[in-house]
């Protein structure tokens, strides 16, 4: 999909999208072009059900008056509720109306009603970064897909009055969206391509866009000591891998520890000797949800040059039965040197975030730690599929993503931690257990179980695993892979480290 931003005027062809507010309510270019028409906007929306409501379309086609082909109304609702993240779902909904309409391109007369606070050039910009979200397509293994059924929109135009001020915002987005895109794709690949050993070596090409890229292989592991990681791999045909992505954009900075972001990635994940059901079992795929969320936060704070300290840390392994499997019963010394008695091979993510966080404390001594994993399942009874769940032990850095997840559209809630549920992992062998004594608070026992492999440092747990996926569309997110994450990361590096 291409983009571009014009002084306001109507083409020769093509569609021409228009904004509508709540009550049909058209804009000055709205109003002309109605009046051009002879009051065909007019006419069709008090025949129909469209009433300017947020993200609503209606398609005009051969309107009378003009040389273009349709016309296609989106409503943007009211103008006190036109954040950046409506305007981007804006830009989403033009995406779903055309995108199988057999249309090439559109030109958006941008009508921004009274009472909205974003400025016109940066609504501009919104409104083509929630497009180019909406737009993503994994069709990477399709060979038969019959041309009517493949989109068909290839460029918008977004019609502005300062098209240089919105191009130079967008410019700032851009390397956001393509990092959403890279970490869909990553999600989104089958386990026979994405394993441990082939998702580090894509890692390696981030040296591209400026990371600083190290891989620890298998004989690492084993010398640093991380026993809970390995433990988890030693089924699989593939060896572990733990990549270590750095980014010094701020080397003058009064305190250089880096933010650090921890990534589960388990690229298939079988359950291990405690196999999971057949059934769905295909979804497992993006158990590395997590790892792909860190990599992709990594890969949009070195595109956009953040003015930031950070590292990203992602322990990938298989997780799959064998002769040579984990089993239930086994006792593994986590790099910490904490013990822990493995009672549900398929409680395994947190095996790999525990050595995964000392490793990140260790080696880096960061500011703080935020991981992201698709850890339980039970985070989705608690919560479905519409927020991810926060833990965390410090009221300042969980304010502060709940803020930035409310800002892109990517909430989370926080739930509660405590000793009662602790000493719910308390082993009569070792350190700690795996998994609880029953099935009750299994988001909540994970959580705890991460934060005895942290310090004295700030430290928040993101269970995304209600997120990493998605059923169906919505606004800026196609069906599939989420990149449930990314935005917000980056948000919260932007609005709390960097100062924007």
């Amino acid at each position: 999909m291409k983009f571009a931003f014009a002084k306001p005027a109507l083409p020769k062809s093509g569609t021409v999208a228009v904004t509508v507010a709540t009550d049909r309510a058209l804009g000055a270019a709205g109003r002309d072009l109605d009046q051009k028409t002879g009051g065909t906007l007019s006419r069709a929306m008090k025949a129909s059900r469209f009433t300017g409501k947020k993200e609503e379309t209606l398609a005009i086609l051969a309107p009378a008056g003009v040389e273009f082909d349709r016309v296609l109304l989106v409503g943007v609702g009211k103008g006190e509720d036109l954040s950046e993240a409506a305007l981007q779902a804006v830009g989403g909904a033009i995406v779903a109306a055309l995108d199988k309409s057999g249309e090439t391109e559109v030109s958006v007369l941008l009508d921004l009603p009274d009472g909205g606070t974003v400025a016109p050039d940066a609504a501009a910009a919104e409104l083509a970064f929630g497009a180019q979200l909406r737009s993503y397509r994994f069709d990477k293994y399709r060979t038969t897909e019959k041309k009517e059924a493949k989109p068909s929109l290839k460029k918008i135009i977004v019609l502005t009055a300062e098209p240089d001020t919105a191009k130079r915002a967008y410019g700032r987005l851009e390397p956001l969206a393509e990092s959403v895109a890279y970490t869909r794709d990553l999600v989104s690949e089958p386990a026979n391509v994405l394993n441990p050993e082939s998702l580090a070596d894509r890692c390696r090409d981030l040296t591209d866009v400026g990371l600083q890229i190290e891989v620890l292989d298998l004989k690492k592991l084993r010398k640093l000591g991380m026993g809970a990681l390995i433990g988890v791999a030693q089924g699989s045909a593939f060896e572990p891998r733990v990549v270590v992505m750095r980014w010094d954009g701020a080397p003058d900075a009064e305190d250089r520890r880096p933010l650090a972001f921890i990534g589960k990635g388990v690229t298939f994940d079988t359950g291990g000797i405690s196999i999971k059901p057949a059934a769905g079992m295909e979804d497992m795929k993006w158990d590395m949800g997590g790892a792909a969320v860190v990599i992709g936060t990594m890969r949009a704070l070195a595109a956009r040059k953040a003015k930031v300290n950070a590292v990203g840390i992602v322990g990938l392994v298989e997780n799959m039965p064998s002769g040579t499997a984990q089993r239930p019963g086994d006792v593994v010394t986590s790099l910490s040197g904490q013990t822990i008695e493995v009672i549900n091979t398929d409680a395994e993510g947190r095996l790999v975030l525990a050595d995964c966080l000392t490793y990140a404390q260790e080696t880096f001594k960061p500011r703080l730690l935020v991981d992201l994993a698709t850890l339980t399942g039970a985070v989705i009874i608690a919560l479905g599929h519409e927020h991810a769940g926060l833990f965390a032990n410090d009221d300042w850095l969980a304010e502060n993503l709940l803020a930035a997840g409310r800002s892109v559209g990517e909430p989370l809630w926080r739930l509660p931690m405590g000793d009662a549920y602790d000493k719910d992992i308390n082993s009569d062998i070792a350190d700690m257990k795996n998994v609880g004594s029953g099935r009750g608070a299994g988001s909540i026992v994970g959580a705890q179980f991460l934060k005895r492999f942290v310090e004295d440092l700030p430290w928040a747990h993101i269970d995304i695993a209600g997120v990493a996926w998605s059923k169906k569309d919505t606004a800026t997110v196609p069906k599939g892979g989420t990149a449930f994450g990314v935005r917000l990361l980056d948000r919260f590096v932007a609005s709390y480290h960097e100062g924007k």
